[in-house]
């Protein structure tokens, strides 16, 4: 393979669109423009002169801004040439169809989330990975419904994942273990993750809807649901819980909620290898 096609995203097995009607005939609407396009290319035609500036990386950048704002039902290639100022038919130029846009788009998460180099130490390595990818996650929470399943979406997932098998490599594992420990970990980062994003919106929501109470009656609200716990009698814990004055969904605290969840993940692999 030379080096421009190892450079493409990888197509099999990984459907993003096509699992209803519309999408399945937008995606041969794709197909007839795109050897539309492709006859136009070889008799020596080019995009649109709004669009002779543009670059790929300029419409990836595009579609992972509308989808970390809206997410990825918002991507189209009519709203991505919109935001671009282009015609939609410009884009086919440079992107095939919508799948192929979010395979580097995914492809674009990947990058962010580069895994370290093997350093010998195994623990340091997948905890350098699980980072960088909450972080990812965090900033491109569509991505949490795509990433980490089925075969790589291209160069850079692959990367990923060649390098977090060689960190475990010298453990003396078969092939199907090491996999299955690094399914633990992503399956640990994504739920992580996936629970930090929920929190950032309910507490958002929490906020609008308090905004719009008197202060009075927000103190009432939070009041009476701490009189009903502890008077019922039923639920000691949760009264151990006030009495402490802990806030599971603590912003301060998410860092190291995280940390000490890997850690458990971590310790747990550890664990099982010396077992």
């Amino acid at each position: 393979m030379n080096k421009v096609e190892d450079e493409d995203p990888f197509v099999p097995l990984r459907p993003i669109f096509g699992t209803n009607p519309h999408d399945r005939h937008e995606l041969r609407r794709e197909a007839q423009i795109a050897e539309h396009v492709t006859r136009h290319r070889e008799h020596g035609g080019g995009p649109g002169r709004r669009a002779r500036g543009l670059q790929l990386a300029d419409i990836v950048t595009v579609a992972v801004t509308v989808a970390d704002a809206e997410g990825t039902d918002a991507i189209s290639m009519r709203r991505i040439a919109r935001e671009l100022n282009v015609g939609t038919m410009s884009l086919y130029w440079y992107v095939e169809s919508k799948d192929e846009l979010h395979r580097l788009m995914l492809e674009r998460v990947s990058a962010e989330a580069e895994a370290p180099e093997p350093s010998g130490d195994w623990r340091a390595d997948l905890r350098g990975y699980a980072r960088t990818m909450r972080d990812a996650l965090l900033r491109h929470p569509w991505a949490i419904d795509f990433i980490g399943m089925g075969p790589p979406s291209g160069p850079n997932d692959a990367r990923n994942v060649e390098r977090l098998l060689a960190a475990v490599d010298g453990l003396g594992l078969d092939i199907t273990t090491a996999l299955w420990i690094l399914m633990t970990v992503w399956t640990y980062v994504a739920g992580a993750a996936l629970r930090e994003v929920q929190e950032i919106r309910w507490q958002r929501s929490t906020e609008a809807a308090a905004g719009a109470m008197a202060a009075s009656d927000v103190a009432t609200m939070f009041s009476e649901f701490e009189r009903r716990i502890r008077e019922s009698g039923r639920y000691p814990q949760l009264v151990r819980a006030l009495d402490a004055g802990v806030d599971p969904d603590a912003p301060e605290t998410r860092d190291d909620r995280f940390e000490f969840g890997l850690d458990c993940v971590l310790d747990g692999i550890a664990a099982r290898l010396r077992s």
